[in-house]
């Protein structure tokens, strides 16, 4: 039967909130009235702008491409609907990596492909590119990454990515990569769509830069490709929301001073989630070096009933490990505040405590 939702997107949008929620994957929301802004600013004249310039021009002085390159999109979920939209057809292959964040994979297997699994072994889940070349078909047309991965947080390198790439040039394959928290990598690293045409990369400013709101989202494409995936755009929202557009060239314009906040906030945060896993002996887990998120392993116990422990007891919150793939572990974030992930992390061990 055709894929027609994503389970985890309907659970993570249904769920009540809480105040202590290390279930949340970015940092807290940025508020554009810090900096300076008119309600002239956001041209509300009631027209769109087609392919605004502007901001695809922004969008790639960030990248370090070319505009040409550049298609806009509402949110990576969008940008990742468009993108595999773009490149299968029902029946061709996709490798993806396992554990796999959810909603890309069911968008796959919306459009009707055959999903072949690339599996990211524990302890640290880096990318093995002997187990994609184990992987590939001739009917491959998509290897499907996330970079840092998701749930993990693991950077896959440079070389790494360099491998995969020849991997999916010999098989006519495109690796499409979403770098949605490539932004909180530690040390920092350049899109992989520099690596070469083979390489569609989505991403937006949401899970580093605190602007969900705002749903400005990317694809860097090929000219060529990047032009079919305009046109198929066209079948779904032809233009974004020209206020949002005029808003996310602010904070392109602001970029490095919201950036470098969260960079600090992170490393605070990361350091008290590494203490808080060093503290654990029902926990397996690697320590953080950079990104949002961690992906430890409970030992003993069920996830999903520690997360309905922490949500009824403990205003707490984390994402259960089946939502990719891996039912014995959770999605733990560090992107809070640093006081809110502090008490969560307290309040997440007296949890497992309770649970022994």
């Amino acid at each position: 039967m055709r894929v027609m939702a994503s389970e985890y997107m309907y659970w993570a949008k249904n769920q009540a909130p809480v105040r202590y929620a290390l279930g949340s994957s970015e940092v807290p929301p940025c508020h554009l009235d810090r900096f300076p802004l008119d309600i002239a600013d956001l041209e509300l004249d009631g027209q769109s702008r087609y392919r605004y310039p502007p901001l695809r021009e922004a969008i790639a002085r960030h990248a370090g491409v070319t505009a040409d390159r550049v298609v806009l999109a509402d949110g990576t979920s969008m940008a990742n609907m468009l993108a595999l939209s773009a490149l299968i057809a029902p029946g061709d292959e996709v490798v993806a990596e396992h554990p796999v964040y959810e909603p890309m994979v069911a968008t796959a297997e919306h459009l009707g492909a055959t999903i072949r699994s690339l599996e990211r072994r524990a302890p640290d889940f880096a990318i093995d590119p002997a187990a994609v070349e184990a992987a590939v078909t001739e009917r491959t047309r998509v290897i499907l990454l996330t970079n840092l991965h998701n749930p993990t947080g693991n950077l896959a390198d440079v070389t790494v990515l360099q491998e995969i790439g020849a991997i999916a040039e010999r098989v006519g394959a495109h690796v499409v990569v979403d770098e949605v928290y490539l932004d909180a990598a530690i040390p920092p690293q350049r899109t992989s769509a520099l690596l070469g045409d083979r390489f569609v990369v989505t991403s937006s400013l949401t899970k580093c830069y605190g602007l969900s709101g705002i749903r400005c989202g990317w694809i860097l494409a090929d000219p060529a490709l990047a032009e079919r995936i305009w046109r198929l755009n066209e079948l779904f929202g032809v233009a974004q929301s020209h206020a949002a557009e005029r808003l996310a060239l602010v904070a392109f314009e602001h970029l490095d001073e919201i950036a470098a906040g969260n960079a600090k906030l992170l490393q605070r945060n990361r350091a008290l989630a590494n203490a808080f896993f060093a503290s654990r002996d029902d926990l397996e887990y690697v320590p953080m070096t950079g990104g949002i998120t961690a992906f430890p392993r409970l030992i003993d116990g069920d996830v999903d009933a520690l997360n309905r422990l922490l949500r009824e007891r403990y205003d707490t919150s984390i994402v259960p490990g089946r939502f990719f793939g891996a039912p014995d572990r959770f999605r733990m974030g560090v992107g809070g505040r640093t006081d809110i992930v502090e008490a969560g992390l307290e309040r997440l061990a007296s949890a497992l405590d309770s649970m022994l």
